[in-house]
């Protein structure tokens, strides 16, 4: 049998053909210039970084974007310049087929307000310090007191379900530590203070207090009270 029959031929011109447009194309894709730089933000509701902030953290890592070439862009390098930012969360970078350098942003989520004699910064959503922004100033609760005496994990726990919220989102804009690592809770528009306790059974002690709530709307006494004690998780405790 004859190896080099003309079925054959053609397969191998097809094969040979087919890698060197590959290659022709890849190159041509590799060596095209930067068309434009754009800048997504995924939660754009909370502007604390500007484009203009993302665009200069890209430049200066590459002086000017225009005239590179997708092939001299290392991505993860101008990921990890965008991601130091104290302000965002995540970074991913790209380039689009038309050679956009295209750069998708996630901010970081701000979940309390802590305002200190030293200094003064928010809780983000894992817990962890963001510095204020000059952009945006976020509407989170104020969180006071002897911060020291928690943990930021559990801290975190509490506020992330008050974000998570809509009622107590709206209603909580304040939150004393007390000493013994215990929360007293201010509400938006009562006078009312809101004795938490320490942070454990917290979905529990937030549900019991906005079944309280909702009913004593409805009953026209939220006036009436000075200190709700949401302690003990079977009852709601209001002291006048």
């Amino acid at each position: 049998m004859k190896f080099f029959t003309w079925i054959n031929i053609r397969l191998v011109l097809m094969f040979s053909l087919v890698i060197f447009l590959y290659s022709f194309t890849s190159f041509k894709n590799n060596h095209r210039k930067i068309a434009k730089v754009e800048v997504r933000f995924l939660n754009n509701d909370t502007p604390f970084v500007k484009a203009e902030t993302v665009n200069k953290l890209l430049i200066e890592k590459n002086n000017n974007t225009k005239t590179f070439t997708k092939e001299t862009l290392v991505l993860n390098k101008l990921e990890n310049s965008i991601n130091q930012e104290q302000l965002i969360q995540k970074a991913e970078v790209f380039v689009s087929v038309d050679g956009v350098l295209k750069a998708v942003v996630k901010q970081k989520t701000p979940l309390g307000r802590i305002s200190a004699e030293n200094s003064s910064f928010y809780i983000d959503y894992e817990g962890d310090i963001m510095p204020f922004s000059e952009n945006y100033t976020a509407r989170v609760p104020l969180i006071s007191g002897e911060i020291k005496n928690v943990k930021k994990e559990k801290l975190a726990q509490v506020l992330r379900t008050i974000y998570e919220d809509e009622f107590l989102q709206k209603n909580i804009i304040g939150i004393q530590v007390l000493p013994n690592g215990s929360l007293i809770l201010e509400n938006r528009n009562y006078d009312f203070g809101i004795d938490f306790g320490r942070m454990i059974n917290i979905d529990r002690k937030f549900n019991n207090y906005k079944a309280f709530f909702q009913k004593a709307v409805a009953d026209s006494t939220l006036n009436k009270y000075r200190m709700i004690n949401l302690k003990f998780t079977q009852q709601v405790v209001c002291i006048k």
